[in-house]
């Protein structure tokens, strides 16, 4: 990318900008400058002086993680995982709040329920013998683990009912995935 007067490089510390440009970053770039948006995001996040500010760093952190993922399982798989657990954070730091899906313990344990191929049953049937299974299995399982480690949280914020039985079937399922 070329610089004319005045302009910076996307990578020239980033660490160091205001949440304005962070945010205009995060609306324009691609590729890896998102990602470093995205770190830098949810560093502020964790370290932030309010609620607000919170709320604010952490919006930005999962936007760039959202425009930053390419378009393989992986890819989508690790967005997946970065996101699900941030908006956990979010929701156990700064409350539930139904009005805001980022922060709804609904919407999050729909979205994860949406992101997981197998079910419950499922899962825990090829976990018995995942050491005899093919790698692109244990890739699969392994897969699902990382998409539910926040659930047994998450369970605490949803009231009785199907949705929370789910997520609670996949809580105890999965310390038994490789």
């Amino acid at each position: 990318m070329s610089t004319g007067a005045g302009q910076e490089e996307p990578g020239q510390d980033l660490d160091r900008r205001s949440f304005e440009r962070l945010r205009a970053m995060a609306e324009n770039e691609h590729g890896r400058h998102l990602e470093a948006v995205r770190l830098i995001a949810q560093e502020r996040a964790y370290h932030s002086n309010g609620p607000a500010e919170c709320r604010q760093w952490a919006k930005l952190s999962l936007l760039a993680n959202r425009r930053a993922h390419g378009d393989s399982p992986e890819d989508r798989t690790r967005a997946a995982i970065q996101d699900f657990m941030l908006r956990m954070w979010v929701i156990d730091r700064l409350g539930p709040d139904d009005d805001d899906p980022d922060r709804s313990p609904d919407t999050l344990a729909s979205d994860t329920l949406d992101a997981l191929r197998l079910t419950p049953s499922q899962a825990g049937a090829l976990a018995g013998r995942w050491r005899d299974s093919a790698i692109e299995q244990i890739r699969e399982l392994r897969r699902h683990k990382n998409l539910t480690a926040h659930l047994a949280g998450l369970a605490g914020y949803l009231e009785p009912g199907p949705t929370r039985d789910l997520l609670l079937a996949w809580a105890t399922v999965r310390p038994r995935l490789p």
